[in-house]
């Protein structure tokens, strides 16, 4: 027989081994779930994010599940980087491209391009940027409306020197003491535009082949 010690040491060893394979279990589980519901949040805020750049009656696809990843130095791109593509009854109606401006006055401005499938802007808002919080931060919605005079334009509309903020003789407005942002976010857009205009049939071949295929 065991002395009296040792099966107390040999006792304690199974508790503890138990103690801390239920921890272990319980920790796995615990951050399953908290992944689980992170990633949910995650695709929500993106849904809604999406949801303000298209017009809800303007597609009827789940614009998560119809991705491409274009890696376009006319877009800014320095990695692939995805674009949603929105349909409705099957046709293209429209894409979502990110455009980033490198030339914002504290770094580069991430933007979402929203344009429907006749070149029109639907909506354009930013996804990060470092800009001047009470200047160059006007740029966010939730700071300024102007963000939402691009809601419309179109490549020629205005004409090609229309791009550019009223400093440099153009359409748009630019901020009291902050021009060198909104001048960066509507070369980002134009350029945006441009890309689309040579690039359209490219970007609604999914789409158009999934039609076909049907």
């Amino acid at each position: 027989m065991l002395p009296e010690i040792s099966r107390s040491v040999l006792k304690n060893s199974l508790v503890l081994a138990l103690f801390a394979a239920v921890t272990v279990a319980v920790v796995a589980i615990t951050q399953q779930s908290t992944e689980s519901r992170i990633a949910e949040a995650e695709r929500e805020a993106q849904i809604r994010t999406l949801g303000e750049i298209l017009p809800a009656h303007s597609y009827d696809n789940a614009l998560l599940d119809n991705v491409i990843y274009l890696n376009e130095s006319l877009l800014g791109h320095r990695k692939d980087t995805p674009a949603y593509l929105a349909s409705l009854g099957g046709k293209p109606a429209a894409v979502i491209l990110q455009a980033n401006a490198p030339d914002g006055y504290s770094g580069t401005i991430q933007l979402l391009v929203g344009i429907m499938a006749d070149g029109t802007l639907s909506g354009v808002r930013v996804i990060q940027h470092r800009e001047t919080p009470g200047l160059g931060d006007r740029i966010e919605l939730a700071k300024s409306p102007w963000i939402k005079s691009f809601d419309g334009k179109s490549l020629n509309d205005p004409q090609e020197r229309g791009w550019a903020v009223k400093k440099d003789h153009g359409d748009f407005d630019q901020f009291a003491g902050a021009t060198i942002t909104p001048r960066a976010v509507v070369a980002a857009v134009h350029k945006a535009l441009q890309y689309f205009d040579q690039q359209h049939a490219q970007l609604f071949a999914p789409l158009t082949a999934a039609e076909a295929s049907q």
